[in-house]
This record gives C-alpha cells, sequence and structure tokens, in this order.
C-alpha cells in the first residue's frame, strides 16, 4: 500500500469550477478537470501509487508549514531546511464578481509559485497527470517552452520547467521530474493548463493573477460577507471567514449549485467500504449551505440557488418526475454509482465510488430545506422573482402529496425505507413556512391545503414519532433508535426547546448518541459493515440546542473543542475519529462548516451579543417577528 497523508493534512484551493487538495508536502493528490464532478486528473489521494499527483518540495526538509493568504483561497506553503527556505504558492486564477452567477471568468490553469525566501534550495517538482481516474496511459512529451500530457482523449499542459524536466516511466504512464535550484529572490511560475488551447507562458504576470485573484475573494468575503459578523464574532472571526471561503469553494459559478463536497471516496471507516462520492448538488447540503451564506450576508447564492432548483425542475418536468434529491452540479440526474477497482483507495478503503446510487431515493426532507431557503431570503428582504416563487408553491404542493410516504431519510440507509420522524417533520418545516410565505411575502398558493397538511403531520409526529419509553423522539415510527437529526426539533420551531419531549430528545443524545465531544448520527444497524466516525454537523446541532435551551456553559464547552478539531488551516472533515480525533469522510465538508457558523452564531446570541439583521430561526426574538404568534409551536 502506498505512502498516504492524514486527511487532515490538506488544504484546499479552487476557482468556483473545481478544486484541488493541496498537502502539508506540496502534494496536488487531488484534482478534477474541468469541473469537480468530471473525472479527475491527479488521485493520489485515493491511490498513491498509480493515482498521479503534482508535487513541489524540498526533499530532506518533510512536510512545509500551510496557511492561507488572508481572507481568501490562495494557498502558501512554507518548506525550510538547513540551507534555506522555499515558499510556494498555489492559486487557481478567478476574476471578476463571484457574488452570485455567471459575474466571474476562471481558466482552467493553476499556479504554483516558487520563491526561494532564504539561503539556497532545490526545488524537486513531480507531474504524473493520470487522466480518467487513472484508467488510461499517461504519455509526456517536449513542446515549444513546455510539456504535454496525453491519454489519448484528454490534455494537459506544463510550463515553467522546460529545461529541468526529464519523463520517467512509471505506474500507468509517463511522470515528469524536475531538480530546480534556487537561490535567495529567485521566483519560478509553474503553470498547469487544462486542454491545449492556450500554448503560451506567461510568467510575468503570475503577480498581478495572484493579486486580482486576492482582490476578488476578499472582496467577497468582506465586501457583503463575514465582516458583518465583526460585531458578534469576536476572536471566531477568522474561522468563520474561512468556513465561509470552503463553502464558496463549492458553489459553480456557471449554474449556481452547490456541492456537499470536492472529493469522492474518503471513507468513514479507515479500510472500510463507507466510501461516497460527494461531489454533487444534494438539495439538502445545499439549501443548508445556502442558508449559513444567508445568515453571514450572501444573499445572492440562495437565490442562484432557488433559480438553478426551478430550472432543473423545468427541465425534469417533461419527463414527469418531481424533485430529485440530487443532481450533478450542472443538473445531470444520470448518476449511476461505479466502482473502480484498479484503484487501491485510501489507506486501502475500497472500493473507490463515482456516481451515487442514492440518487434514486425518494427523500422527503429536501422539500422543507428548500422552503425554508426561500423563507430565509424572504424576511431578510430579499424579493424573490416570480418564476420562483411559483416554483415555490408547486414545491408546497409536492409535499402534500408525498408527506405520507415512507423514504429513505436524510442519512440514506440503504434499506428498507421507513417512515422517518425527521423527514416527517421537515415536511412540516415546507408546508409551515409555504403558510407563512403566503401571508407575509407574496406566495401564491393552496394555503389552506398547506396549512392543513402541516397540522395533520404535525398530529402524526407527535403521536407515532415520540416514544415516552426511550423518553425521547425516536429514528422512525415503531422504532427505539434515537437519530440526531431529531436535535433539530426545536432548531426549526416544530416544538419549543422547554418541552418535555425535546428536553429528553437533546438529554437522550447526550446519553446514547455521544463519545469524547462528539455526537453520532445514530447507531442503529444501517445494513453496512463496519462502523461509520462521529458526525460533525450533528455534534454543533448539539451545541445549537444546548445554547438555545439555556445550557450556555455546555454548549461553549462543546464548542471551543470543535473549533480545536479544526486542521491547520481551518478546515473540517465530515466525520471525525472520537478516540483519536482523526478526520474521516470527505474533505472539506459543508456540512461541518455550515454547523460551525450556525453555532457561533446561536452562541453569540444566548450570551446576548448584537445579532445584526433578523434574529435566527429557533430564537423567541425570531417568534416574535411573526404577526399573531404561532399556534403550532403550542406544547401538543
Amino acid at each position: 500500500m502506498g505512502d498516504y497523508k492524514p486527511i487532515g493534512d490538506y488544504a484546499v484551493i479552487g476557482n468556483l469550477r473545481t478544486a484541488a487538495l493541496v498537502g502539508t508536502d506540496g502534494s496536488i493528490d487531488w484534482c478534477c478537470y474541468p469541473y469537480l464532478d468530471r473525472t479527475s486528473v491527479f488521485a493520489a489521494l485515493l491511490d498513491a501509487r498509480r493515482g498521479g499527483r503534482f508535487r513541489v518540495s524540498v526533499p530532506g526538509t518533510g512536510s512545509g508549514r500551510q496557511r492561507y493568504a488572508g481572507e481568501t483561497n490562495i494557498l502558501r506553503t512554507e518548506f525550510s531546511g538547513e540551507t534555506g527556505k522555499l515558499v510556494v504558492t498555489d492559486l487557481m486564477p478567478l476574476f471578476g464578481d463571484i457574488e452570485g452567477r455567471a459575474g466571474s471568468f476562471a481558466p482552467p490553469e493553476l499556479y504554483r509559485i516558487l520563491e526561494c525566501a532564504g539561503g539556497s534550495v532545490e526545488a524537486a517538482v513531480e507531474w504524473s497527470p493520470r487522466f480518467d481516474y487513472a484508467r488510461g496511459t499517461t504519455g509526456i512529451s517536449r513542446i515549444p517552452g513546455g510539456w504535454f500530457a496525453t491519454d489519448g482523449r484528454d490534455d494537459m499542459t506544463l510550463f515553467g520547467i522546460e529545461e529541468a524536466g526529464k519523463v520517467e516511466e512509471g505506474e500507468g504512464g509517463h511522470t515528469l521530474r524536475a531538480e530546480i535550484p534556487m537561490r535567495e529572490g529567485d521566483r519560478r511560475v509553474l503553470i498547469a493548463r487544462w486542454g491545449t488551447e492556450d500554448l503560451t507562458y506567461r510568467p510575468d504576470d503570475a503577480g498581478s493573477v495572484e493579486e486580482q485573484t486576492a482582490e476578488v475573494w476578499r472582496t467577497w468575503a468582506y465586501g457583503s460577507g463575514a465582516g458583518r459578523a465583526r460585531e458578534w464574532a469576536g476572536d471566531l472571526l477568522p474561522l468563520l471567514v474561512r468556513s465561509e471561503l470552503a463553502l464558496k469553494l463549492l458553489t459553480n459559478a456557471a449554474t449556481g449549485a452547490i456541492a456537499a463536497a470536492p472529493t469522492t471516496s474518503l471513507p468513514e471507516d479507515i479500510g472500510g467500504v463507507r466510501n461516497w462520492d460527494y461531489r454533487f448538488a444534494w438539495i439538502r447540503d445545499s439549501a443548508m449551505t445556502a442558508q449559513a451564506l444567508i445568515a453571514l450576508g450572501h444573499g445572492a447564492e440562495a437565490i442562484e440557488l432557488l433559480s438553478w432548483m426551478e430550472r432543473v425542475s423545468e427541465m425534469q418536468a417533461g419527463e414527469g418526475r418531481g424533485l430529485r434529491l440530487m443532481y450533478s452540479i450542472h443538473g445531470w440526474t444520470d448518476l449511476d454509482e461505479e466502482e473502480l477497482p484498479h484503484l487501491e483507495g485510501y489507506r486501502g478503503s475500497r472500493p473507490v465510488r463515482i456516481g451515487n446510487g442514492a440518487a434514486v431515493q425518494l427523500q422527503l426532507e429536501i422539500y422543507g430545506e428548500l422552503l425554508n431557503t426561500a423563507y430565509e431570503l424572504a424576511r431578510r428582504g430579499h424579493k424573490l422573482p416570480e418564476k420562483e416563487m411559483a416554483f415555490l408553491s408547486r414545491v408546497a404542493d409536492e409535499a402534500c402529496s408525498l408527506w405520507k410516504e415512507p423514504d429513505y431519510g436524510i442519512w440514506e440507509i440503504r434499506s428498507e425505507p421507513r417512515h422517518y420522524v425527521y423527514s416527517k417533520v421537515m415536511l412540516w418545516v415546507a408546508l409551515d413556512r409555504a403558510v407563512h410565505l403566503t401571508d407575509r411575502y407574496g406566495l401564491r398558493g393552496d394555503r389552506d391545503r398547506w396549512a392543513r397538511n402541516a397540522a395533520a403531520i404535525r398530529r402524526q409526529v407527535l403521536e407515532q414519532g415520540y416514544d415516552a419509553e426511550v423518553g425521547a423522539f425516536v429514528q422512525s415510527y415503531g422504532s427505539k433508535d434515537l437519530d440526531a437529526a431529531n436535535l433539530r426539533i426545536p432548531l426549526l420551531e416544530f416544538l419549543p426547546f422547554d418541552d418535555d419531549r425535546v428536553e429528553g430528545t437533546i438529554d437522550a443524545t447526550i446519553e446514547g448518541l455521544t463519545e469524547n465531544g462528539l455526537v453520532y448520527r445514530y447507531r442503529a444497524d444501517d445494513g453496512l459493515p463496519g462502523r461509520e466516525g462521529a458526525f460533525g454537523l450533528c455534534t454543533f446541532w448539539l451545541i445549537d440546542c444546548l445554547a438555545l435551551s439555556g445550557r450556555i456553559d455546555e454548549a461553549r464547552s462543546l464548542f471551543s473543542r470543535m473549533v480545536d478539531r479544526a486542521n491547520h488551516v481551518g478546515l473540517y472533515p465530515e466525520q471525525f475519529d472520537p478516540a483519536t480525533g482523526a478526520f474521516l469522510g470527505n474533505f472539506p465538508q459543508a456540512f461541518t462548516h455550515i454547523g460551525l457558523i450556525n453555532s457561533a452564531l446561536y452562541i453569540a446570541y444566548a450570551e446576548g451579543k448584537p445579532i445584526p439583521g433578523h434574529a435566527p430561526i429557533g430564537t423567541p426574538e425570531h417568534r416574535a417577528e411573526l404577526e399573531g404568534g404561532r399556534v403550532v409551536m403550542m406544547p401538543v
């Protein structure tokens, strides 16, 4: 088995089309071109021997020190040796306005800027593109001024080491290696470019490219984003900005879609089979991301997401289909799951999967997330276009038609469908928000039908979703199993925090699903071998519940531990090993960064700090915003 770094040893760069993972050893071990859900060109993350990489390092120095260049997605890795220091700056060029969709330009390029910051060093470069998940054979040859790599179908060029490179035979094809001696003040610009449309090498432009790209990221982050959190975020502001930037990296500039993560098949169980492809746009994950960005002042991304969903649903309407739970970032629904047996998987975690079989599942909570996103926008003064409002009305109608059906739940359990409690709660959210959008914000539709069905769902959940013997809401009707998703019941205002059933669910989650300050999604049999790690987002949900139920000291303690779990550049995975704290699952994961943003907000609110704009959902101040109170908040 090849040599693998811990998942936490990576940072991410990107350009709102694709993304790359850069290790502390200077190796780009994962990157797909031209979009993050297309085939990989570097995949050493999933097979260290044959996957391909683009490494820049200084032999003998070990790992470098990584940091982002301020409030940007430009990365610096510093290698310090006995004779000198090398700083590698990694970026994907990005130009224009990225607030919303279609205002930016990003050439399919990857810049690696090498600078000797003291003494003398010899920079070692390894470039081994392996196209199409390393399913073919890569040939590398010289071209004027650089190098050309191809598998006969896809092409990539590299400029900046024409005089120093040597091609060697390697597993899966050719590998280009180079040793570049550098003295203090020397600068070398390496540019890897997808395709062969542009064969010019312009190293003198690198400074301007870096400056413009940095300005794009800073303007977005502070022009309308987390800079507004200065009043209440305090020392957390840098971590909030990093989460904000990580979430933005997962958005697609052309469509408005938002991916769940930029990777596939990073394991939830090292050596196990729980390896999934997350490079797609789940309605649930996308909507939660949009809501977190709204909380930080970014409404444009949420509006573009709803517009994209409307366009996608319109395309599907001719096929007689309702909403799918996930799409490709370009709206495709053909996401058939496929295994890649030629790749050994991260640390031997087989199979490596592309596509996602859960795409055909019925998951009913997506309706609540869409309408909750629209509600969050509307109450903050954003006016939604007529087409999007008509789409939302259809979403509410579809929720009415489907709410009595069993589904596969938020966690996409691959067994028989059930009546999951959380799915029903989210269907109630869909119809509750539809009613409020009608009463206050101009949504047109069958309000009475929506209200009747919301009341019926609520009665059913309270009758069949709560188990007095367990003392908590359970995973599905008739079960005794806990599910951390039910922590959202008070956060979504289905019941108040002082309801005995809510308090019991919080306490049962602490007792039955929490280990070393981390919360598992569930511990029920899900039909798969092995076990998964504790879930970052669920841990933040527990923090939220503790904060808003008056248990602020407990919330602060757990939150502080989660802050400390971020990696060296402030990024989070999907899951953690509770025993060691090791990162598990795809990375960086939108869910966990969403949780960090929301928990920071809820704790600040609970501590009485000034929260600009509308109070968060779940707080007394939000309920006070609603005209005439909310009858459904009364205990039954």
